[in-house]
């Protein structure tokens, strides 16, 4: 067994071993202990770090009551029953990024923080590529892409930083010079025994931020107390806050960038465009930079993503709408589109009520539905239709679709029930509308 001064990795995958990585530098060989028999990463760990050991297929108390710290994964709850123990028994519970945050105390790089229920990797992706383009020495990753612990080894001056609800619990010390929370809506309900509990997770990264930027139009998003803060919004904005007028992008009362030389579609990209430019704003980011990244950025994979126009019907993968709020904010980007919308929802809800999504349902002409879920989302819109298979659901939105129409895949839940990953799910989606293509 450990010493009684242990470090105990909890949960392997790659936040795990960045851990790892960052504490054998540190001349500390760590105990790794993971639920899973077969944890990913488990290769890698006896590959490169031959003399850590790994506990696999669950946690054990005799471990983690002795330990001197225990750095959990996002993906573990921290009341989980073994980790509740260690708690109980003064033992400190941090996360990765409350380590990164420790480790550059003292460096004093500039950080951007950035969270929300939907669209933090493409504002994450907005910031790191408009402060990249102005030439600034600058890294993205977190919740996105390469763990934070893993960029320190990049020594950059800035850190844009996608992070979540889960890591937000236990990270403590986390000073950002810009943070947002770009909107709050019902998600992880599995793990939050309330909306209230899951919002004053995300707004833990609001009170050591030199400024914030939070959206005006959710007031689940305003800081519990006053601070150094500008807002965006879909509207006219006041003064240092940003926001959309005829068609235009203000910042105060000073005009930036006509919507139209946007390339990002839908109001909730706008909404994420409009947070982007704020929060690089407050880092002294010359505009010019800020409209040419807006004008060429196309958005990520999986994320109102443009697949195909066959027959003239346009089909949206939109795959990463794991939660209703998600998917209310595509049908409403969407809204003003003159041609009819036919969504394909459904998968894990994970808990979540979905009544929340039955007024953005009065513009769809037809839900499809399918996964473990579906059949509560067809509920809630008279003559849904309620599918087997992708393949199933897009044929059918095919037949019904005319020219001019959209056939959005925007499942308002996770895709665990059916798919590995969102990602494969959209990847489905999208050989699918191919196969159409080929017809």
């Amino acid at each position: 067994m450990q010493s009684a001064n242990s470090h105990i990795v909890l949960g392997l995958g790659a936040t795990g071993l960045s851990v790892v990585r960052y504490l054998v530098s540190k001349g500390i060989t760590p105990l790794v202990m993971d639920s899973r028999r077969h944890p990913p990463g488990e290769d890698v760990l006896a590959k490169e770090f031959a003399d850590v050991e790994l506990i696999a297929g669950g946690f054990d108390c005799r471990y983690l009551v002795q330990a001197s710290q225990i750095i959990i994964s996002p993906g573990i709850a921290v009341d989980t029953p073994e980790v509740q123990a260690a708690r109980d028994m003064g033992i400190e519970v941090i996360g990765d990024i409350e380590l990164f945050a420790r480790e550059i105390a003292d460096r004093k790089p500039c950080v951007i923080g950035i969270t929300g229920s939907n669209g933090k990797s493409t504002v994450t992706t907005l910031v790191y590529e408009i402060m990249f383009a102005s030439g600034l020495n600058v890294v993205m990753g977190g919740n996105i892409g390469i763990p934070a612990l893993d960029l320190l080894a990049l020594n950059a001056d800035y850190y844009v930083l996608e992070l979540s609800s889960f890591q937000l619990e236990t990270t403590y010390s986390l000073n950002c010079i810009a943070a947002t929370c770009l909107n709050i809506s019902e998600d992880h309900m599995d793990r939050y025994c309330s909306i209230a509990s899951y919002r004053e997770a995300k707004l833990k990264l609001y009170p050591q931020s030199r400024f914030v930027m939070y959206n005006r139009d959710d007031p689940l998003t305003f800081p519990f107390e006053p601070m150094n803060q500008n807002t965006f919004g879909l509207g006219m904005p006041e003064e240092d806050d940003w926001g959309i007028s005829d068609g235009k992008i203000f910042h105060g009362d000073s005009e930036i960038m006509n919507l139209n030389d946007v390339s990002l579609i839908g109001s909730h990209n706008h909404a994420n465009v409009l947070a982007a430019m704020a929060l690089v704003d407050a880092c002294g980011v010359d505009k010019e930079y800020m409209i040419q990244v807006a004008s060429i950025f196309k958005g990520l994979s999986h994320r109102c993503e443009l697949v195909a126009v066959v027959d003239g019907v346009t089909y949206i993968n939109d795959s990463k709408a794991t939660n209703v709020g998600a998917t209310v904010a595509a049908l409403d980007g969407l809204n003003t589109h003159l041609g009819e919308i036919f969504l394909i929802a459904g998968g894990d809800g994970k808990g979540a009520d979905f009544s929340p999504l039955s007024p953005a349902l009065e513009h769809v002409a037809k839900v499809i539905t399918l996964g473990k879920d579906g059949d509560k989302i067809a509920r809630l819109k008279d003559d849904s239709i309620q599918v087997a298979t992708m393949k199933e659901a897009v044929d059918t939105a095919a037949q019904l679709a005319f020219s001019g129409d959209i056939v959005l895949l925007s499942p308002a839940c996770a895709s665990l029930d059916m798919y590995k990953s969102f990602m494969a799910r959209g990847d489905d989606f999208k050989q699918c509308v191919e196969q159409l293509d080929g017809q």
